[in-house]
């Protein structure tokens, strides 16, 4: 197990080191490469089958994605942030979700299992509304069987995995090709730079090599310890609530503290790209640990293939819905596609797709509609299966 914590520390290292002497690395994306050496290793080699590394996997996550939140959005410059762009983006991936679910019910149904698609249904509108959270309360409310559920989470683990790819490899210059953003004077205050700005037009890879993140700490002391002490705070108020709540309240939490944080008057005065880095970094080992625990071997793939088809229909067929509704309500590529990724694959999530855009300012966007998913999620969950049940 020690190895394997030093395999999934360093590798990320490595690569963002290497991202500096090799320019392809760079021009793939770190994450893409990271996440093809995750996946190949998953599943081509047979040491990742042991029950304690899944452990170390899903510490990785718990750990990870709580430091890096308020690492990046203590360095974010909100004061261009739009509420009016946030509630058009989840309004409009709320409906591309719903038309999806209602078309797959009619879609991939059996003759003789209505209400048992109904409740596959209501289950799918949670997951993808707001997260596994509701997907466990919904199953609970509608009866859903133990099998059914087993089957649910291993299909929405393939297609969530494949979309994941589809995002990394693709969705950077798909999105902003078909939906270019118009952009004003002061949307650079908004995009990867620090608060002082004076990183001008650098890729977000291009602040990332090794030797800024061993300076980190020395040199941005004050924005490092503030983020950190935001991280255990809100790690400790969470715990506060039902276990049910506990993780959307510690998004909210970091979210919040950490953005409140970004208007002090010490953090604005200093440049933050180095607190950039290392909240990149953590981004980077949750994406590597993301890709190690797909190993397609260990998921039970013999269930019911029209659940399959119904997951690859809601989540791809959602994506089309949500670039047509972007286009009539004038919504640029970023704000979509990380719309569709909070939805798809849950908040956590949204710093992956900010470094992947080298845009921070869609990292609050991101975990704002992923907190209203989690709101709406249950009544969207349970409404659909009063709706679609006989």
């Amino acid at each position: 197990m020690p190895l394997y914590l030093l395999y999934l520390l360093g590798i990320p290292a490595l690569v963002m080191f290497m991202s500096r002497k090799w320019r392809w690395i760079e021009r793939v994306s770190p994450m893409a490469v990271l996440y093809i050496i995750g996946l190949l290793t998953a599943n081509l080699t047979p040491w990742l089958s042991t029950p304690g590394l899944t452990t170390v996997n899903d510490w990785a996550g718990k750990v990870c994605i709580p430091l890096s939140i308020p690492l990046m959005l203590i360095t974010c410059n909100l004061s261009g942030w739009s509420t009016g762009k946030a509630l058009k983006a989840f309004g409009s991936g709320m409906a591309a979700i719903l038309i999806t679910v209602v078309a797959g019910y009619f879609l991939f149904r059996g003759h003789d299992e209505a209400r048992h698609f109904a409740q596959v249904c209501a289950v799918a509108v949670g997951i993808y509304t707001g997260g596994i959270p509701n997907m466990g309360s919904i199953a609970h409310g509608v009866g859903m069987d133990s099998e059914t559920y087993l089957y649910i989470t291993s299909y929405d683990l393939i297609v969530t995995g494949i979309y994941l790819i589809f995002v990394i490899c693709f969705g950077k210059p798909v999105f902003r090709k078909l939906l270019p953003q118009k952009r004003d004077g002061s949307n650079g205050k908004n995009g990867i730079n620090g608060n002082n700005g004076d990183n001008g037009n650098k890729s977000i890879t291009s602040i990332t090599s090794i030797n800024s993140i061993k300076n980190t700490v020395n040199s941005s002391l004050l924005p490092v310890s503030l983020a950190l002490l935001i991280a255990g705070a809100s790690y400790l108020l969470s715990t506060l609530f039902p276990e049910g709540i506990s993780t959307p309240m510690l998004i909210l939490l970091l979210t919040t503290l950490s953005i409140g944080a970004s208007f002090l008057p010490p953090i604005r005065r200093r440049d933050t790209s180095k607190t950039f880095s290392l909240g990149l970094y953590f981004v980077y080992v949750f994406c590597f640990s993301v890709a190690n625990a797909c190993n397609i071997r260990q998921m039970d793939l013999a269930g019911s293939l029209n659940i399959l088809w119904l997951i690859l229909f809601i989540v791809f067929g959602s994506l089309v819905f949500q670039i047509l509704f972007a286009k009539l309500l004038h919504l640029d590529g970023d704000t979509t596609l990380v719309t569709s990724v909070t939805l798809v694959n849950s908040p956590p999530f949204v710093p992956m797709v900010a470094t992947l855009l080298g845009n921070k300012e869609v990292i609050v966007l991101g975990i704002t509609i992923g907190l209203l998913g989690y709101m709406v999620g249950n009544y969207l969950g349970l409404g659909m299966f009063l709706l679609l049940s006989p």
